[in-house]
């Protein structure tokens, strides 16, 4: 018998699966095939906006993804690096293969994880309490607790125009059995949809046509782990390239839509809005002459490239047609055509904060079958339902970040509470408090936690305690320094355009809250050069920001307050008076934790709220 069973190998089920047994305990990990594990069947690359932060919190909780993204990563870039760093975000663009080679290597290797080839076609429950599941090969296995991350494999099919494949991605297998057994144990479910873009040749573009995109000239990394030699060098990192459709592409969707299969009607679930199908974007932004496209490797040969943002479920003939009506892509050979995807998720409204499922003791649900879309989004909540098995397994309280302490918090917290019609990205503006939840301090934020939950080193933990004394040494150095006019301190503010008197001193803490200084010129001046660079870099970011960050904090506190009041789950919320009908159907459905969870429902005013907050103080008495 295994204490914990992990269905589904991609990227939340390793996350799942590692977090487990990291942690010591008797895991197994069910996959439909070793040669699909960690899979990315759609983009190669991991990170991007707000998704790039998630990763580099994965990395804080000590998860995989971001070690073995660094390793196998072709390209490092750092985004929105000209706006404030409460929206920086690093991507990587990741060789498919050796990504999914390393971590193959890694779930064959791991201690106390044992890996099955197979199929599961039953969730076993007794009395709503998880028993055991049942595969088409192996039969029964037994387990304590159970984490379902089966992404896009669960009752799937794949759609290229009017022929609908009953498949999961890249022609693997799926099974409609698995849909039946959750539904038999009371779950709901839902369809949802998503696509993929063509494969090309890369020797057939003509990339004279296209605009150069390189990388960041700078070493960074999603985790804090990776070393310098561990990463592909900058100059012999590979470039993407930026092209464009045309008017021409333009027409050839507009006479094609009736053959696509969402406009078909052959399309049941919903697409992600973020992330539309080609002819979407042409129906919905009509006016549009044109739609950038990122032409991306998928691995270090640069044999295929992938054209980002072509995703569509278009027959073979049109989408020849389109392609070759791209610019650069004239001549381009399509070596795996583009299809759209639909298969069955589970209502995120039955789960819990800590991902298990309200209704059956010991079943956790995490990845995109939870409703949610993209590599990093699945890892994230992977690696938080791993935690809370393992909490549940040793009789420890559930594991919750809140939505000031994370993206994933924030993730989590909009899936159980507003629930999700759509495959759920993750945005920088879904965070109230983004500038607290920076690329630069998700270790910060997070370390303890992945220490306390036995996943961080203690060789890594006494590293970053002993780098955060740096940061607060540094920070009290520049408070307790006069910089005297006679370091050649006045020259360079008047350089920067400041005019100021020759013979003031300065105080270096203040002078490097002003625009355009910079801690490490400040530095050089005073003949200081103690402190490495990510440790000046976090100071100023810190000192540059601090009114800002000071204020988001207080206002995070303030909301916050209303999380602390926890509400009874055996409220009948048609029996509080004075609450609206909707109100009572509302939090019925979604049963909140606490009162905080309870203002964020889709359709509670606060008017709801305060009749809440009297009613529960009134059940206290």
């Amino acid at each position: 018998m295994f204490e914990a069973i992990v269905v589904g190998a991609g990227h939340a089920g390793i996350e799942a699966a590692m977090a487990l047994a990291h942690a010591g305990k008797k895991t197994v990990l069910v996959t439909i095939s070793f040669s699909k594990i960690a899979n990315m069947p759609c983009n190669p690359s991991i990170g991007g906006p707000a998704k790039g932060i998630v990763v580099r919190e994965i990395d804080a909780l000590g998860g995989v993804m971001p070690r073995v993204a660094d390793k196998t990563a072709l390209q490092f870039k750092m985004l929105n690096t000209t706006k404030g760093p409460g929206v920086w975000s690093m991507r990587v663009q990741s060789d498919k293969e050796a990504y999914g080679d390393m971590m193959r290597e890694l779930c064959l290797n791991t201690e106390n994880l044992t890996m099955y080839e197979d199929i599961v076609e039953e969730v076993i429950c007794e009395e709503k309490v998880f028993k055991a599941v049942r595969l088409k090969k192996e039969g029964i296995i037994e387990g304590k607790v159970c984490i379902l991350t089966t992404g896009t494999y669960m009752d799937s099919c794949t759609m290229i125009s009017d022929e609908v494949t009953p498949e999961g991605p890249d022609h693997e297998p799926t099974t409609k059995d698995l849909s039946e057994s959750l539904r038999k144990l009371g779950i709901e479910l839902f369809r949802l949809k998503t696509g993929t873009p063509q494969r090309v040749r890369t020797s057939t573009i003509d990339f004279s046509k296209t605009k150069y995109e390189p990388g960041t000239d700078e070493f960074i990394r999603f985790s804090e782990d990776t070393l310098k030699e561990e990463v592909l060098p900058y100059d012999e990192q590979l470039p993407c390239y930026l092209t464009y459709t045309t008017e021409k592409t333009k027409e050839i969707v507009k006479a094609n839509l009736n053959k696509s299969s969402m406009y078909s009607g052959v399309v049941r679930g919903v697409g992600p809005r973020y992330c539309p199908s080609f002819e979407d974007k042409v129906v919905r932004f009509a006016d549009k002459e044109r739609h950038q496209l990122f032409l991306e490797p998928l691995t270090r040969d640069r044999e295929l490239t992938y054209v980002q943002g072509f995703s569509t479920s278009m027959p073979r003939d049109v989408q020849e047609e389109m392609v070759h009506s791209v610019i650069g892509l004239e001549n381009a050979e399509i070596v795996k055509y583009a299809y759209a995807i639909e298969y069955d998720a589970v209502d995120p409204l039955q789960v819990k904060p800590n991902l298990e499922l309200k209704d059956i003791d010991g079943l956790f649900i995490s990845g995109q079958i939870l409703g949610t879309s993209g590599y990093e989004e699945a890892a994230g909540l992977g690696i938080m339902a791993g935690i809370n098995a393992r909490r549940k397994l040793d009789g420890e309280e559930p594991f919750v970040l809140k939505r000031d302490e994370a993206y994933i918090g924030v993730m989590i917290d909009d899936l159980v509470t507003k629930g999700t019609k759509e495959p759920y990205r993750l945005l920088t503006s879904r965070a109230e408090y983004r500038l607290l939840m920076r690329h630069d301090n998700a270790e910060n934020r997070l370390i303890r936690y992945g220490y306390e939950n036995h996943l961080i080193s203690e060789e890594r933990y006494q590293r970053y305690l002993k780098k955060q004394e740096s940061i607060n040494g540094l920070k009290e150095y520049l408070k307790d320094t006069k910089v005297s006019y006679d370091t050649g301190i006045n020259e360079y503010l008047n350089n920067l355009g400041y005019e100021e008197d020759d013979n003031t001193s300065h105080n270096a803490y203040e002078l490097c809250k002003r625009p355009n200084v910079e801690i490490a010129d400040i530095l050089d001046l005073i003949d200081n050069s103690e402190y490495d660079e990510e440790v000046v870099k976090e100071v100023q970011i810190g000192i540059k920001y601090e009114g800002y960050i000071s204020k988001a904090r207080k206002e995070a506190d303030r909301m916050l307050k209303m999380d602390k009041l926890k509400l009874p789950q055996d409220i009948d919320y048609t029996k509080v008076d004075n609450l609206r009908l909707e109100a009572r159907q509302k939090l019925n459905q979604v049963k909140p934790f606490t009162l905080g969870q309870a203002g964020r429902i889709s359709g509670i005013n606060p008017a709801d709220i305060q009749v809440l907050a009297v009613y529960v103080k009134q059940r206290q008495k």
